[in-house]
């Protein structure tokens, strides 16, 4: 991690409840600068406001310049920082821009009460996308010994990256990763286009608190699903085959599937974030997902970025979604 990536990340992003979750992996103490992003308790609003979101984007006009001069492109249209006038995107003159203090933050802050707090807010890809997360304050922990936070999780774009979604997800304590509610179907999941004139119909505080309860007791059934799904060291060399085959013929390729398989193995056998739940389909999707956050190659962004990326776009779920349909075909044929 580059110093001015993990300053970004120490700056830009804020965690709270780490009393509870204990610090981001990407925490780096000498990055903090004067002001800490780290919160034992829930984040205020106000701290969000005034630390992510005190700016705005502004819509602005855009021109081409050819050789015959330049000229006013009439249905496009820019959108600039309000602060520094850094160029986010460009669209059509169908884009409606949605405000991250209006629909991350005002939206969210009217869902919380004594249940809900926020847990997590930041800003990627030089603030072009955005989150923030509700929490309830205390960590759930399952039979099983697997134990996580519920979210619901508000994220949005200026670059048309991201809709605006309010989507279940959970966090995972023990790895700090971030993993997809239901392995057999989306999670519930609103989502609204940036589109014009565009408006978003609010949860009530009462309806937000349901949702993150369903969340907890979703994922709660679906741990002890797949922590009761027994998978033997042959199944388990299966499922490798499936998820990661190695390729005939050598080169690059085959070397990279040996070394991906090499460290889901590691994680599978002796690593702390999976081994206790190894022989079991939850040390199968954990494996592959703690690689896939913590350990996969990553090229054109940074790793915290294109994690958080992966989630708000849905592509982790997807990944998460896999590896169970991969497993459950592996152990229908063994």
């Amino acid at each position: 991690m580059s110093k001015e990536t993990s300053k970004w990340l120490n700056t830009n992003v804020l965690i709270g409840f780490t009393d509870k979750r204990g610090h981001a992996w990407h925490y780096r103490a000498e990055d903090q600068g004067i002001e800490p992003n780290h919160y034992p308790g829930p984040i205020p609003i106000t701290e969000v406001k005034r630390r992510l979101f005190d700016w705005t984007a502004q819509p602005a006009r855009v021109f081409v310049e050819d050789g015959f001069g330049l000229r006013l492109a009439e249905h496009h249209l820019g959108v600039t920082a309000s602060d520094t006038g850094d160029l986010l995107a460009i669209h059509t003159d169908e884009y409606g821009i949605h405000q991250y203090g209006t629909w991350l933050l005002d939206n969210v802050a009217a869902l919380l009460d004594d249940g809900l707090a926020i847990g997590s807010a930041g800003l990627v890809r030089e603030r072009k996308q955005a989150w923030v997360s509700v929490e309830v304050p205390d960590n759930i922990v399952t039979p099983e010994g697997v134990e996580f936070r519920p979210n619901l999780l508000a994220c949005s774009s200026h670059d048309a990256s991201l809709k605006t979604r309010y989507k279940r997800v959970a966090t995972n304590v023990v790895c700090d990763n971030t993993m997809n509610i239901g392995l057999r179907e989306d999670g519930q999941d609103i989502a609204i286009v940036h589109k014009r004139n565009c408006t978003l119909q609010l949860l009530t505080a009462r309806e937000a608190l349901q949702i993150v309860h369903t969340v907890a007791d979703d994922f709660a059934v679906e741990v002890r699903k797949l922590c009761q799904t027994t998978v033997t060291d042959r199944a388990w060399k299966a499922f490798l085959d499936a998820h990661t085959p190695i390729p005939a013929e050598p080169g690059r390729a085959r070397t990279n599937a040996a070394s991906k398989r090499s460290a889901l193995t590691r994680l599978w056998t002796s690593d702390s974030r999976v081994s206790p739940w190894k022989n079991t389909g939850w040390g199968v999707v954990q494996a592959v997902n703690t690689h896939l956050h913590h350990e996969a190659v990553i090229r054109g962004a940074t790793r915290a970025e294109r994690n958080m990326t992966r989630v708000m776009t849905g592509e982790l779920a997807k990944h998460d979604r896999a590896a169970a349909a991969t497993l459950r075909k592996v152990l229908a044929a063994v």
